[in-house]
């Protein structure tokens, strides 16, 4: 599959890139070795668009990519700011409370103020190894629409005219303040997580066709709504948007997979290309955590769904393609 655009700026991405969360200890420890072979994997599948955080792992996901891109010319990274990590010794005894098993050593500090911007992505330039980053996403601010609008935004802004970076955005789990940042700001790429899957196309009512009207691309994350579409055949405690699925979205998910059966084509790989079928969408965020799940994200776009599933989608009603 072709290279997209990823914002104004020039850059290109390919369908895959590379969700580093994971490699930053999400859920449970993972080995450097791992990790490193995690990222040596995806470079070999021709990935080269790696997305990371200050909050994942607390520095740590930001820490390993910098170590294993360091020798790769062609690296496209983007990393996100509003969440400030500031030194907490007391906490190097305790383990991380939000979902990362590393020392609770530093605290996030909410932070969408210019200051909190210019800090937070110093601190992450040094921990990536790197002079600049291609593209910086505003981290989750939903309960802070105002700071993001008046402090975040227009410190990128000046980042991006200085050629610190070459592309700014919004990552968010909602389509409806992303669009609202894409009428009121000069932003160039979104992150949208879990909001245009097989499961959840409301993203079509609003985000897209604005993001089309204004050039801005779209990296589509979370396509497996946390897990429900992850598998051939959702199982019975699967997990949707972070919690259990109501068992109405596993009996959709079943029909789906089974369509996609009939069609020759797994549910994880439907999943994977559905966002690519929308061309505002540059390419798709898998988190990856070693080497044999970046061969398996490889994979899932390895050939192209047939139409044909797309169009019984449609017709059956179970999707908007």
């Amino acid at each position: 599959m072709a290279s997209r655009p990823l914002g104004r700026g020039g850059l290109r991405a390919g369908p895959l890139s590379f969700g580093a969360a994971v490699i930053g200890n999400l859920y449970r420890a993972v080995g450097d070795d791992t990790a490193d072979g995690a990222v040596r994997a995806a470079l070999a599948a021709g990935v080269r668009y790696f997305d990371t955080a200050p909050h994942y792992g607390l520095g740590l996901s930001e820490r390993r990519l910098g170590h294993c891109l360091a020798d790769v010319p062609d690296k496209l990274i983007s990393t996100k700011v509003g969440r400030l990590l500031v030194s907490d010794p007391d906490g190097a005894d305790r383990r991380d409370d939000e979902g990362f098993d590393v020392p609770a050593d530093y605290r996030r500090v909410l932070d969408y103020s210019r200051d909190g911007v210019l800090r937070s992505l110093e601190s992450s330039l040094k921990r990536l190894n790197v002079d600049r980053v291609d593209v910086v996403f505003v981290h989750d601010p939903d309960d802070h629409y105002r700071e993001a609008l008046d402090g975040a935004f227009p410190a990128l802004e000046e980042l991006r005219a200085q050629g610190v970076i070459t592309s700014y955005g919004a990552g968010m789990n909602q389509s409806a303040m992303l669009t609202d940042f894409v009428r009121h700001t000069d932003l160039d790429v979104v992150m949208l997580a879990g909001r245009y899957t097989l499961l959840d196309q409301s993203a079509l009512d609003d985000l897209l066709p604005l993001a089309t009207e204004r050039a801005v691309s779209v990296v589509a994350a979370g396509v497996f709504n946390s897990g429900i579409l992850a598998t051939d055949r959702p199982s019975p405690d699967a997990n949707y948007n972070y919690a259990p699925a109501e068992r109405s979205l596993i009996d959709r998910a079943t029909r789906i997979a089974e369509i996609c059966e009939r069609h020759g084509v797994s549910l994880p790989q439907a999943a994977a290309q559905f966002p690519l079928r929308h061309p505002a969408v540059a390419t798709v965020c898998l988190g990856t955590r070693t080497a044999a799940q970046a061969g398996r994200n490889a994979e899932l776009f390895g050939r192209p769904v047939p139409g044909d599933l797309w169009q019984e989608l449609a017709s059956t009603g179970l999707a908007r393609t």
